[in-house]
């Protein structure tokens, strides 16, 4: 058992033409991600375009999505910022909002002491009943959460889990000995390399696409079939590697624009794919045998 989920995606946030939240393409696209596959679902998060909607953008579609898919999924809400008191205004919002959990990530730009981020995560943690999951991801914020303030963090009786984009496994098997944390895969390439070393499942963009053979792929490691496991995580590398040419949102609308999903457009300073990029994911998702898509 979880406190989230196994497979779930960071799903994008639909929007018109002109910018504006697509609300109804919302709940389509998140009771598409459902029926394929994935038993959870972060809203708000960095593929959601956080950081250019506003405060009540996110709660809106935070209760959208959460009404479009009732008790099918676990919803985990973006609450992470580097200003600890929004982040709290985010995480108690969500709360009463019905969410399931918080995704907090690690403050950036301001670049505290380790100590001002446990103090960041933990006063967050205390503002509401909800499990947390910490998002490691140094590319983004500058500052990677190092073992001991894992191991701090840890301890406390709402962080539950660690969505890792840092790619340090050997620091991955040191956290989870010494502490019940559960771990997931922020990164869609190292997917199975954090299955064997005792993730729990995964935080995806590819689980747009292809939640049922991430599914797949984890009852395949789980039960045994670790060459099973290995083919589809081979098989599923060209989706992954097509999704991130550039910024993941991008590609991702791109992908589910032509599949007819909802998704349209993104606010600046993300812009929309190139006809140049939608030709090379094309090729990226056949290679990847994602239906829809042919060589």
């Amino acid at each position: 058992m979880t406190s989230f989920g196994t497979v779930l995606t960071a799903m994008v946030s639909p929007m018109h033409t002109d910018g504006s939240i697509d609300y109804d393409g919302a709940a389509v696209l998140a009771s598409h991600l459902v029926d394929l596959g994935n038993d959870g679902i972060v809203v708000n998060g960095t593929t959601g375009e956080s950081p250019t909607t506003t405060d009540d953008e996110k709660a809106l579609l935070l209760q959208v999505v959460i009404e479009a898919v009732g008790d099918r999924a676990t919803i985990v809400a973006g609450a992470g910022s580097n200003d600890t008191a929004h982040s709290i205004h985010l995480a108690t919002t969500a709360a009463k909002l019905g969410a399931q959990g918080l995704l907090l990530v690690t403050p950036y730009y301001n670049k505290p002491p380790m100590a001002g981020v446990i103090k960041h995560f933990t006063t967050i943690a205390d503002s509401t009943d909800l499990p947390v999951m910490l998002y490691d991801i140094p590319a983004r914020t500058g500052l990677p959460l190092d073992t001991p303030t894992l191991l701090t963090l840890g301890a406390h009786p709402r962080i539950k889990a660690v969505k890792d984009a840092k790619g340090d496994l050997e620091s991955v098997v040191d956290v989870i000995r010494q502490t019940d944390l559960e771990w997931y895969s922020g990164d869609d390439g190292l997917n199975l390399a954090f299955l064997s070393v005792g993730a729990s499942g995964f935080v995806s963009v590819t689980g747009h696409l292809v939640a049922d053979r991430l599914r797949q792929m984890i009852d395949a490691y789980r039960t045994g079939d670790v060459d099973g496991a290995q083919r589809i995580n081979e098989e599923l590398q060209p989706v992954s590697t097509g999704l991130f040419r550039t910024q993941g949102a991008i590609l991702t609308k791109a992908a589910l624009n032509e599949l007819d999903l909802p998704a349209g457009t993104l606010r600046l300073p993300l812009i929309d794919a190139t006809p140049d990029q939608i030709a090379q994911l094309r090729r990226d998702l056949a290679d990847g045998g994602v239906p829809g898509f042919t060589a």
